[in-house]
């Protein structure tokens, strides 16, 4: 097996082999240095992967900034949804109360930004980050609301990043209680002003929060840079006519068997406990394995034996085909909504 470490070995001494003519020596790219970039380049070449032709969609990235927890749950949701990287914005003084002494210091952090928001003093400290725009064609954005405007944390986070985001392509979400969200988008078009803002951006508030996944799956699709192979596969299980679990599907050729069947009709099935930890129940049907030797966590689904499928309420280690994971739900409520210890149940799978 090669490794990084000889590949990029082997790719610096390579640099002058592939450099163009008027090109700086080992300035592979022709962006007139000689960096990391141009050894990646190079390694790519090696391994024989081609760069993005122009016009494709491009990489995605997700940046947030959550407070209360309720953007991280939205950004937990959507990451399953698209393939994206993730960057958390975190605060560089931790445990600050924002809501204290009726919003006292928060409130203070968004009047000191709106008096003077050209002024790198204006805006709270953050923990350093360490991203390459130059990987990325797309970035969304997440955000609470605060007292009108964007959260005084994400607002930073733009203000420093914001010059390295001209030309990407921009997407948003806000997270209200009930306040409307025009401010807060402003506030993103002051920070990026060379961004190129695509769709409206999604609210979701406390009026819409329970609808998450549903209002989530209608915004992926008016996103321009979000194509049908970069959306997550859900699988959902249907209780006993009532109850509607998702899951996400994995990815090998027992899950997309699965998934090419449903395509055609959802399939039903009766599950039974088995265990106390499980519920399995035969499908009528065979299907490629991919077996490995795994232990179960709560929320997993898996083949066994082909032609069984097996839904995790606790922990198990035995030979598997992974099929996807329940999203969203603690061990408590993936219990009671699988009846666990109270006898066999009829599942209808679906993929719409």
């Amino acid at each position: 097996m090669i490794t990084k470490k000889l590949l990029t070995v082997t790719a610096m001494i390579m640099l002058c082999m592939l450099t163009a003519s008027g090109q700086k020596r080992g300035d592979v790219n022709g962006d007139n240095t000689v960096d990391v970039a141009d050894i990646n380049e190079v390694i790519n070449i090696m391994l024989g992967k081609t760069p993005d032709e122009p016009g494709t969609q491009g990489r995605t990235l997700i940046a947030y900034y959550s407070y209360t927890g309720n953007v991280q749950a939205i950004v937990n949701q959507l990451s399953t949804m698209v393939e994206a990287d993730v960057v958390e914005v975190l605060p560089a003084e931790e445990g600050l109360q924002y809501e204290a002494n009726n919003y006292a210091i928060g409130s203070a952090l968004i009047s000191a930004i709106r008096n003077a928001p050209d002024d790198p003093a204006s805006y709270p400290a953050i923990k350093p980050t360490r991203i390459d725009y130059s990987q990325y064609d797309n970035i969304i954005i997440a955000t609470p609301l605060w007292w009108s405007q964007m959260a005084a944390l994400m607002q930073t986070f733009l203000f420093e990043h914001g010059p390295q985001m001209a030309d990407k392509n921009i997407a948003m979400i806000v997270s209200s209680a009930s306040s409307g969200i025009n401010s807060v988008v402003a506030d993103a078009k002051r920070l990026i002003p060379d961004g190129n803002f695509v769709g409206n951006a999604l609210w979701i508030n406390d009026g819409n929060r329970a609808n998450t996944t549903a209002l989530l799956t209608d915004w992926i699709d008016t996103l321009p840079f979000i194509t049908s192979n970069e959306m997550t596969t859900k699988l959902y299980l249907t209780i006993d006519g009532g109850t509607k679990l998702t899951a996400t599907v994995a990815d090998n050729v027992s899950a997309n068997a699965l998934v090419e069947a449903l395509k055609h009709a959802p399939i039903s099935y009766e599950a039974h406990d088995y265990g106390n930890f499980e519920k399995v129940g035969a499908l009528g049907r065979s299907f490629t394995t991919c077996d490995t030797y795994i232990t179960t966590q709560p929320g997993d689904i898996m083949l066994y034996q082909g032609n069984n499928l097996v839904i995790f309420y606790g922990n198990n280690s035995w030979e598997y085909s992974p099929i996807g994971k329940i999203e969203g739900l603690t061990i408590d409520e993936l219990k009671a909504a699988l009846k666990a210890g109270q006898g066999n149940i009829n599942i209808t799978l679906s993929i719409n």
